[in-house]
């Protein structure tokens, strides 16, 4: 479709607004900055001390090993000591601010830790003047729209114990989606003796020495951790819900082995595997992911959450009922993630400056509505919505509205090596990926 030509587009009649951004991690770093550079005034409200979001390390854990108790005190990260990227350098700059290259050239260094992203991120902050717009230790409570007509978003927020609300225009949602645990359902937990805890609230090894873990999950983080915590756990046990999984021991550690889906626990500590494969186990350790979580959104069902699919979204950020007065940067996952939160930020400024133009409120839902029913005809579960597969269709159209063609190609031919590399070598060999490996196919993006 041709938006220029479209009879009905939404439009705004004032290009230099008052935008609240929530969150200072790297969805709200990026738009800021976007903003900023197109004139609108800005405010960051971040509840944190400092900036960076997910990637500001905090060596607490929640009371709730879990994170499921609604009454605990919430620690917004996730980070273990020893994390470093699942992407390499190449692929963790935006689309105009590379990340910084390799200081030794070791294959190692292509994947920087969690210190060297949160420096890229306020190196990124400092150049372009976004520190004197965040506000920290202010959280924001409440953000709802209080005059339909003129599109009036109000923010409530506590600042240092401080309560109060403001006006704006405009409201980016940039508050991340690494802080709501999801775990798993396994039959016969109630009665299982043993201790349970999610990834959320793992930061070093040492609570694992001389135990037997089961670690659930197929994902970076399930596989990073059992190989954190091997060295000082008896066994480990990863779990894999693919149906093509055996048992089998892993040539990573002398003590981990890969299974099949648990098929139930009981009140004797044993957890019984689809495989057969029974574990009397003191850990089950969830690596199974987040729920999205806007707690202080307000929009009277218009935006809602289930099955973990934030909607309806018109690519991913904009509510139809609501556009393009508030949007979502960062949902997505399984994707080229700085460049492709930077985009939509480009994307989301290029909007709200009248630089481009959303189709009309009924096409947006229209296509909402087509692309899931294209993911049920697929057999796509609904909460795998934001998830893109690692495929660049999305960042392609992206490139396309914010006039930067040429970007996607260029990740395209990195992010294509690597993930063949993965993908031929095994996720446990792929930080041995460098750049100049000598692969001649790339992975498909059909």
């Amino acid at each position: 479709m041709n938006l220029g030509q479209n009879p009905h587009p939404i439009t705004l009649n004032k290009f230099h607004m008052e935008v609240a951004v929530i969150g200072a991690g790297v969805s709200g770093l990026a738009t800021a900055r976007a903003l900023k550079s197109s004139g609108h005034r800005i405010v960051v409200f971040e509840k944190l001390n400092q900036l960076g979001g997910t990637w500001s390390f905090d060596p607490r854990v929640e009371s709730d090993p879990l994170g499921l108790d609604p009454t605990r005190e919430i620690v917004h990260g996730s980070l273990y000591k020893s994390l470093c990227t699942n992407l390499p350098r190449q692929l963790m700059g935006f689309s105009d601010y590379p990340f910084p290259e390799s200081k030794n050239g070791s294959s190692g260094d292509n994947f920087p830790g969690h210190e060297e992203v949160l420096k890229f991120l306020n190196d990124f902050a400092a150049e372009f003047g976004l520190v004197e717009l965040i506000r920290f230790d202010c959280e924001v409570v409440r953000v709802e729209r209080v005059d339909s007509r003129n599109d009036v978003w109000l923010i409530e927020s506590i600042c240092s114990n401080q309560k109060s609300e403001e006006i704006f225009d405009a409201v980016v949602v940039c508050n991340g989606h690494h802080t709501q645990p999801r775990v798993a359902t396994l039959p016969g937990i109630e009665k299982w003796p043993g201790k349970q805890m999610h990834s959320h609230n793992y930061r070093v090894p040492e609570p694992f020495e001389d135990q037997i873990v089961v670690v659930i999950g197929e994902g970076p983080s399930a596989l990073d951790i059992s190989r954190d915590i091997c060295d000082v756990a008896r066994e480990v046990h990863l779990s894999s819900r693919s149906p093509n999984v055996k048992v089998s021991k892993l040539v990573s550690g002398n003590n981990m082995w890969q299974h099949s889906k648990i098929d139930y626990v009981n009140e004797n500590g044993e957890v019984a595997f689809q495989d057969g494969a029974l574990v009397q186990a003191d850990i089950i350790l969830h690596c199974t992911g987040y729920n999205y979580s806007f707690p202080f959104l307000k929009t009277d069902g218009i935006v809602n959450m289930e099955h973990n699919r934030v909607g309806p979204l018109y690519k991913h950020i904009f509510p139809p009922k609501l556009a393009p007065n508030l949007s979502f940067v960062g949902l997505p996952y399984q994707t080229v993630v700085f460049l492709l939160i930077d985009l939509q930020a480009k994307w989301v400024t290029h909007i709200l400056s009248g630089s481009g133009l959303l189709p009309s409120k009924e096409e947006m839902v229209a296509e909402v509505k087509e692309h899931y029913r294209q993911m049920e005809a697929k057999g796509i579960p609904q909460h795998h919505t934001h998830c893109l597969h690692l495929k660049f269709e999305y960042l392609d159209w992206l490139v396309n509205q914010v006039g930067l063609e040429g970007v996607s190609e260029r990740v395209k031919i990195s992010s294509s090596s690597y993930f063949k590399f993965a993908a031929d070598n095994g996720l446990w060999k792929a930080k041995d990926w460098k750049p100049g490996n000598d692969i001649e196919e790339s992975l498909s993006v059909d």
